[in-house]
């Protein structure tokens, strides 16, 4: 994430059960926010918006 442009946008999809737990835990330490969370077949998807400052 460090090498991003403040507020870029990225996908991660993911089969980890965890990452629903993990994910938006990350984000709110970082101050990233997490624009969206949805299951997919055999996982997650999340879209993240990198922090601006």
């Amino acid at each position: 994430m460090e090498n991003l442009t403040p507020g870029a946008l990225i996908e991660i999809e993911t089969t980890d059960p965890l990452a629903v737990i993990d994910i938006p835990h990350f984000c709110n330490e970082d101050g990233h926010r997490l624009e969206q969370a949805e299951p997919i077949a055999g996982g997650h998807r999340f879209l993240i918006r990198k922090r601006c400052s």
